[in-house]
């Protein structure tokens, strides 16, 4: 049981993170998710600074964790898949770190406190993370966890998520549709571990 609902957490943390950003953006007055960052919900002196990381962040890292420590534990796998366990695990713990360390009220700010900049670090491992994973799992050795269209699959999800961040930085400069870019970008990454859970579940 418990096996089966750590193989399913990939899954779970999409469906998670989609329900718990809606319901923080629903406490934040005027909330922008076209122009406004995911980690706004939890910025210093925001309306939802202690609600967001309550109900994203820290259970949202457990569960990344979960999913990362089940691909670890497949039997008769490989070190490229082990790999990207770990790099699931590392985003889960960075998860926890961007939520306990709040970004500031202004994302744009030129003089950024600690916790900020312990927030934006936290965030560039968690981004790498979860980048870096499908590429070991496309090329990894043959296995039976891996079927070959998963492989093109991780490809193609590599190149999409890319290209959104490419956008999303484009529009750091203009401070313009920062968030829809940040969400489309990390979504194809979590429709990829959606996938990845499925057919792990089904093993």
């Amino acid at each position: 049981m418990l096996e089966s609902i750590a193989m399913l957490s990939g899954l779970i943390a999409t469906i998670w993170i989609t329900i718990g950003v809606y319901i923080a953006a629903r406490f934040y007055p005027h909330y922008d998710h076209a122009n406004q960052f995911c980690s706004e919900l939890g910025a210093a002196g925001s309306p939802t600074e202690k609600i967001s990381p309550a109900i994203n962040n820290y259970p949202l890292g457990f569960i990344f964790c979960l999913f990362g420590w089940a691909i670890v534990q497949l039997d008769d796998s490989n070190i490229a898949i082990t790999i990207s366990g770990i790099l699931i695990i590392i985003h889960g713990i960075g998860t926890w770190a961007a939520g306990y360390f709040p970004m500031d009220k202004d994302p744009y700010t030129k003089s950024p406190t600690l916790n900020c900049k312990i927030h934006s670090w936290a965030g560039l491992i968690m981004l790498l993370a979860l980048l870096i994973a499908p590429i070991f799992i496309a090329f990894s050795p043959e296995s039976i966890y891996i079927p070959f269209w998963f492989r093109a699959t991780s490809i193609a999800i590599v190149f999409l998520s890319t290209y959104y961040l490419l956008k999303m930085y484009q529009g750091l400069k203009k401070q313009k549709l920062t968030g829809y870019y940040q969400r489309i970008s990390y979504w194809i990454k979590l429709i990829w571990l959606s996938i990845f859970s499925l057919i792990l579940v089904q093993m």
